[in-house]
């Protein structure tokens, strides 16, 4: 079973690398939702660990139906990934109605070769997931992230389980969103998804010491007084739950 830690820092992909994680995601911005990471970032962390690097591909946070420049923008971030030596790229676009963006996931999806590609949550924002997924399919993706469209994957389990077996071996189905050690067995027994993605991180104080709340960086309140950071401990938990899963021979 393969692990996928969502990382935004140089020292949470040695922790998930070193907690026994098989790939890492690595982002920019996580309360955005992922974007796409520095050049500097990818490139501390590609030589940094041994395992399969997966790099976010957003050029923005917000909605996933995106210009002819921000496309401009996915196609040269996936270029240089591969330049940096990542291994994969995760991404994911949508028409204005919500429906896949079959015909330009295809050419990231084709720009990107022989990198692999990563469907992200994006189709979770769609109307119909067995029809998104049919349509993520026919762009070539090697495999979709999902909650089941549900807050989290555990609420949306019986729909990933759907998704499971309607992919068969056309698609790899990686559930993802609010997954820890104490849910993963459930997860892993319901679905039948040999791929799990978690991101475990946990707030800590920020060690500044001269605190002017009057002075924002951001528009999360705060935001620059609070950091995350990932626990080796905790992937070794999740880790552990997953092998446990294996079936015995």
């Amino acid at each position: 079973m393969i692990l996928e830690i969502c990382v935004d820092s140089l020292a949470s992909a040695v922790t998930a690398e070193r907690g026994g994680a098989n790939r890492v995601e690595l982002c920019s911005d996580l309360i955005e939702g992922g974007i796409t990471p520095s050049a500097g970032l990818i490139q501390a962390v590609r030589s940094a660990i041994s395992i399969d690097l997966f790099v976010m591909i957003r050029p923005r946070g917000g909605d996933v139906s995106y210009s002819p420049q921000e496309f401009d923008i996915m196609q040269a971030d996936i270029l240089h990934a591969g330049c940096l030596g990542a291994n994969g790229v995760v991404l994911g676009m949508l028409q204005t109605d919500g429906k896949v963006d079959i015909s330009r996931t295809a050419e990231l999806v084709k720009l990107a070769q022989p990198m692999q590609v990563t469907f992200h949550r994006a189709i979770d924002l769609t109307p119909d997931l067995e029809a998104a997924c049919e349509d993520v399919i026919a762009t070539g993706a090697h495999r979709i992230l999902t909650s089941g469209g549900m807050p989290t994957a555990l609420s949306g389990a019986e729909q990933i389980a759907r998704l499971v077996r309607r992919a068969g071996n056309r698609i790899r189905i990686m559930a993802g969103s609010g997954i820890h050690p104490r849910n993963a067995a459930e997860l892993l027994q319901t679905t039948g998804a040999t791929e799990l993605h978690a991101s475990l991180r946990r707030p800590v104080a920020s060690p500044a010491g001269y605190r002017d709340r009057g002075i924002g960086l951001g528009q999360q309140k705060d935001a620059e007084f609070l950091r995350y950071e990932l626990l080796e401990e905790d992937v070794r938990s999740l880790r552990n739950v997953m092998d446990s899963m294996r079936p015995h021979s």
